[in-house]
């Protein structure tokens, strides 16, 4: 019997909840879109710990992908159906592995799925004293003629600088939103 109680008293609060939220302000707040993106970048570049502690995660509990290198032809199977691509390099990493990111970045930007979509360029691991700054980076990836007419944001982060790293996803919000408006416009 208290079980039956206890339902019901949990189905009413909810429904003077909506009830209360209906009257005084002026119904459900909007739904946020969501959006499918594609988080790519070269094994140890932080993906997996920017986006842990992006949603309040420990990034101390993260385990790197083993085989990340291995995995990399098949990432054109997750491109489908993706509105945005986060692309994360480590801006502290060896020539080698920066000439490495440098030519994915170009195969993704040029890929027939990705080509129209906006990326966000994540510069981490900003706290490293071998970090190449934004400048640096953009110049060596040849962002500016290669990007062209496309929709790009090249942003440095670290773990240590969330304010930044919610930032940049903001600035990605709001290309996808403007790529939204335009659907609507057509």
């Amino acid at each position: 019997m208290s079980e039956c109680i206890q339902i019901s008293f949990a189905v009413c609060r909810i429904g003077i909840y909506t009830c209360f939220r209906a009257l005084c302000c002026k119904g459900p707040p909007p739904a946020r879109p969501e959006y499918d993106l594609v988080c790519i970048g070269l094994t140890g570049s932080g993906k997996t710990s920017l986006l842990s502690k992006l949603c309040s995660e420990s990034p101390n509990s993260v385990v790197s992908t083993t085989g990340a290198d291995n995995i990399r032809k098949y990432w054109s199977r997750y491109y489908q159906g993706s509105q945005g691509v986060i692309f994360v390099l480590d801006s502290a990493s060896s020539e080698d592995d920066l000439e490495t990111a440098r030519n994915e970045l170009h195969s993704a930007l040029q890929h027939p799925q990705l080509c129209t979509l906006p990326f966000l360029i994540l510069a981490n691991h900003q706290d490293k004293p071998a970090a190449r700054s934004v400048q640096e980076v953009k110049k060596y990836f040849e962002l500016e003629p290669l990007a062209r007419g496309k929709r790009w944001i090249l942003q440095p982060c670290s773990l240590d600088d969330m304010d930044a790293l919610k930032d940049s996803f903001s600035q990605l919000i709001n290309l996808l939103e403007e790529k939204d408006h335009e659907a609507v416009r057509m």
